[in-house]
């Protein structure tokens, strides 16, 4: 699997978020090869604290399927999940977890807590961090940058 051209992908839907003024992440879910599922922050947008970018993208590839379970998916996303889609990525049973940037303040799948290989859980998830880190963290870092000078 080329893991580089899915987080591409990934990183399209965070400039979508971006773009929109949305906290620019974005994920993508893969099945076979295939993107079966993709999204972007759109809680601004949307007023609602659960529109991230990999909850959009697993309800997609759900939807795709027909299924609640992804067992054999994989998950792209340009930051490590938050405690909300560390959750939902358990409760999906997505097999595999890719992600771009660490979230030191924020993150729960390494860097805070490892929420998504915790062994009280029935389900743990591999983890594949740094794929395309600086893009990932460049696009976080300079939308704040930007932010706070307006």
């Amino acid at each position: 699997m080329d893991l580089e051209f899915y987080m591409n992908e990934a990183l399209k839907e965070a400039n979508i978020a971006k773009d929109i003024g949305e906290v620019p992440i974005g994920a993508v879910v893969v099945l076979n090869n295939e993107i079966i599922g993709y999204g972007h922050n759109s809680v601004e947008l949307s007023n609602h604290s659960f529109e991230h970018a990999e909850i959009n993208a697993i309800k997609m590839a759900q939807d795709h399927i027909g299924d609640w379970r992804l067992t054999d998916c994989y998950l792209f996303s340009t930051l490590e999940p938050c405690i909300m889609c560390a959750g939902a990525i358990i409760q999906s049973r997505i097999k595999t977890l890719v992600y771009g940037a660490k979230d030191n303040k924020g993150g729960f799948a390494g860097s805070v807590l490892n929420i998504v290989g915790n062994n009280v859980f029935n389900h743990q998830v591999e983890v594949i961090s740094g794929i395309k880190e600086e893009e990932c963290k460049n696009i976080i870092v300079n939308f704040f940058k930007e932010r706070r000078l307006k």
